[in-house]
């Protein structure tokens, strides 16, 4: 089959959907089923042409919709060339421009919601759900109905989003979602990072790696971390990693660190990538990410394939399966939730961390490696479409 993948941006800074289409794509072309990725990227764009499948970018988009005037008469002409179409992400004019241009031609296409039907959005900012409870009526009920499937990436999500709206006029199937084998281990890797922190060469660190984002849960660890230094100030060092765009926001956090953590024992690395980013996570002690709402948590499972145990909150929607497998700790999204993972694991021997280790390394090998997910998801279009896809 050849599969055209549709998404607003494949810029890296805006989370894992970006590392998630790079990996895939290679993945499904191993298969023999090679892919293309319509964006709504600028043209110019330097992340454009940084991937192993032909990039099409056709923005910029313009306000939040994401309304690219391209779009839809691009689809319309170059959807036959194409077995089937990925949309990723709801909301946005990308679904619409979709939905309009491949019906006539039916040329079949899937949905991956990416956790944007989770309820968290409805509690935590009920105004913008009244303007998607508008949206769902006049345009994205149909949108998803007219998918040959809405394809969710664990059975919470699929559950959760059943809350978010009444009704689902839309085929479920749950495929698995994960990321590439990282590269292989190197002291290049360690050493690009202690470039960046020489002052944790040799000293243990725990460490938040994602967007800094309230929905990340960063203030939630850097309480709780700052608790437990009141009472034990040689705790391992803290080592916050990733983009913010809310300068005022990361501004907050800074300055609540500075004043209530021991001196320098929060570091920010700003976005991390390439050698600096697996060099974090394979020299981190334990990875840390105690989110409001993560549909997956594509950080979390980099950090199982190191390696690296998880402490992850239980609304992190892959958070049974890392129970199961014994790669992490779970608590509740609070800082009390936080605070008793850190403790517990502070607990531990180091015999059950090292077993936590390997039993990271086996959660990613068993379910998230990408190219189980990628026969995970021909699995469904071939029997949706009831084709052998397989080569």
């Amino acid at each position: 089959m050849r599969i055209l993948h549709v998404t607003c941006s494949l810029d890296p800074a805006l989370g894992g959907l970006s590392a998630f289409l790079r990996a895939l794509v290679p993945a499904l072309a191993a298969c023999g089923h090679p892919s293309e990725i319509a964006s709504l990227d600028r043209p110019d764009a330097p992340w454009v042409n940084s991937g192993s499948a032909p990039v099409h970018p056709l923005g910029p988009a313009k306000l939040g919709y994401a309304y690219a005037p391209r779009l839809r008469s691009w689809l319309r002409a170059q959807a036959p060339r194409f077995d089937c179409v990925l949309v990723h992400g709801l909301w946005q004019y990308p679904g619409l421009a979709t939905h309009l241009a491949l019906s006539p031609a039916r040329v079949p296409y899937y949905i991956f919601p990416h956790g944007m039907l989770d309820p968290w959005f409805k509690r935590q900012y009920p105004l913008k759900h009244i303007k998607k409870w508008i949206y769902w009526h006049l345009a994205e009920r149909r949108i998803l109905a007219g998918a040959q499937a809405v394809l969710f990436t664990c059975e919470e999500e699929r559950w959760l989003a059943r809350e978010s709206f009444g009704g689902r006029p839309y085929r479920e199937r749950v495929v698995n979602l994960g990321t590439a084998t990282p590269p292989a281990r190197s002291l290049g890797q360690r050493e690009a990072f202690f470039q960046r922190h020489p002052e944790l060469r040799d000293h243990p660190f725990w460490l938040f790696l994602g967007r800094i984002h309230p929905k990340k849960g960063p203030d939630l660890l850097l309480r709780a971390y700052a608790q437990m230094s009141r009472h034990n100030p040689a705790l391992p060092r803290l080592v916050m990693a990733g983009p913010c765009a809310d300068n005022r926001y990361l501004r907050e956090l800074q300055s609540f660190a500075a004043e209530s953590c021991p001196q320098g024992s929060v570091l920010w690395s700003g976005m991390l990538s390439g050698d600096a980013k697996w060099g974090a996570l394979r020299a981190a002690e334990v990875f840390v990410l105690p989110s409001h709402q993560e549909n997956f948590g594509i950080a979390v499972v980099e950090a199982l394939a190191c390696g690296v145990p998880v402490l992850i909150s239980n609304q992190v929607n892959i958070w049974r399966e890392i129970v199961d497998d014994g790669a992490g700790l779970v608590g509740a999204d609070t800082v009390d939730g936080t605070l008793r993972l850190l403790e517990r694991w502070c607990s531990f021997s180091t015999e059950t961390r090292q077993r936590m280790r390997a039993a990271a390394v086996d959660s990613f090998a068993g379910r998230f490696e990408i190219g189980a997910v990628a026969q995970s998801l021909l699995e469904v279009v071939g029997e949706s479409q009831r084709v052998h896809v397989f080569p």
